[in-house]
Formats: C-alpha cells, sequence, structure tokens
C-alpha cells in the first residue's frame, strides 16, 4: 500500500505521534513507514527503524497523552518531500508546542522525519 505525501505527513501526526493506543499507533507505523526509516530530532536524536519510531513515539505521547496536534496550514509536497506545520497543546488552551514536520517519501511510505520546534506566535 502507498499514500500520497499528504496523507503520510497527516497520519504520521495524528496516528503515530498522537496516538495513545499502543497497538492503533503500531499498525499505524507500520503502515506508513519503510521498514528503514529513520527520525530525527532537534538535540541530535536520530531513531532507526519501525521500533526506535515506535518507542520514541510513546515516550513522547507518556509525557503528555491529554495533548493533541492540529495542522496550521495544509501540508505541502514538493518532489519527493513534504512538510506539514502544527501545533500542540491541551484541548480548549493555548497551544504549548510549535512545529514542522518534514518526510522524504520512498514508495508511498516514509522513508525519514525531520522534526523542527517552531516558536509560538
Amino acid at each position: 500500500m502507498s499514500f500520497s505525501i499528504s496523507t503520510l505527513l497527516t497520519r504520521n501526526l495524528h496516528d503515530v505521534f498522537g496516538e495513545n493506543d499502543p497497538k492503533r499507533r503500531r499498525t499505524g507505523i507500520d503502515e506508513i513507514f519503510t521498514e528503514d526509516c529513520v527520525f530525527y530530532e532537534p538535540g541530535g536524536g536520530v531513531y532507526r527503524g519501525r521500533d526506535e519510531i515506535d518507542r520514541v513515539a510513546t515516550a513522547i505521547r507518556a509525557t503528555h497523552p491529554d495533548f493533541r496536534s492540529r495542522p496550521t496550514a495544509r501540508p505541502e509536497e514538493l518532489g519527493n518531500g513534504g512538510r506539514v506545520q502544527w501545533v500542540e497543546g491541551r484541548p480548549g488552551e493555548a497551544p504549548a508546542l510549535a512545529g514542522t514536520d518534514f518526510i522524504i517519501d520512498q514508495e508511498g511510505r516514509i522513508a525519514a522525519v525531520y522534526l523542527f520546534f517552531d516558536k509560538l506566535l
């Protein structure tokens, strides 16, 4: 199964890094990531493979399970890459975090994710 870059960006935001249920999160990871995927985060964190993506997404969700992410703009696609800007926080409150996810697509799956934190405006 392959997905559009915009779908990959949206599913990564909600089905992986926004999902609290471990089984649904792992299903999302297995569906949208290549086996040899890599995730880069600010501060030098590099996570390789689906198991590591699952581990880091689980750890992130554990720190703020009540946060919800929402895109602040439509996903953008260019060649085999794409980005989506987002904010995250508790429903009904001002956003606590802002960021941009940039992905590299490989045959309809995510081969690489680059996370950038943005300043809240």
